[in-house]
């Protein structure tokens, strides 16, 4: 027998809680940037067999990881890093919303491409620091 969606669905969120609470920034950082991936993915599978509720439930998810990515910026001390991240934000959720709206695919693999460079960009930064 299958386990029921809602009661691996509460495991996850244990275990994703468990992971966060001893989590270092980099790791945070990194942990959201992975789920926004996954969610990204159910999105395109989603939009691939035309469910909407579904694709927009998993687009909006990953408008509100990318509104927590941005919240997190330090403007002040990160400069024009910060700047810059805050503008590729924008334009990914500015992507996601018309995916949304025109059924694209097309938009969701222009938001693949850049999260997909900030993420390697993280895994980078960990391996050349040890995080």
């Amino acid at each position: 027998m299958l386990m029921d969606d809602s009661g691996f669905d509460a495991y996850q969120q244990v275990e994703v809680e468990a992971q966060a609470a001893s989590a270092s920034p980099y790791q945070l950082v990194l942990m959201l940037i992975d789920g926004f991936m996954d969610n990204l993915t159910r999105a395109e599978g989603h939009m691939a067999a035309n469910r909407l509720k579904e694709r927009g439930e998993a687009i909006g998810k990953c408008i509100d990881i990318i509104g927590g990515l941005n919240s997190a910026l330090d403007m002040r001390q990160g400069g024009e890093l910060a700047q810059q991240m805050n503008q590729l934000y924008d334009f990914c959720s500015m992507r996601l919303f018309e995916a949304s709206v025109h059924n694209d695919a097309g938009k969701l693999g222009e938001v693949r491409t850049v999260m997909g460079n900030i993420q390697q960009g993280w895994h980078n930064f960990g391996v050349a620091h040890d995080a």
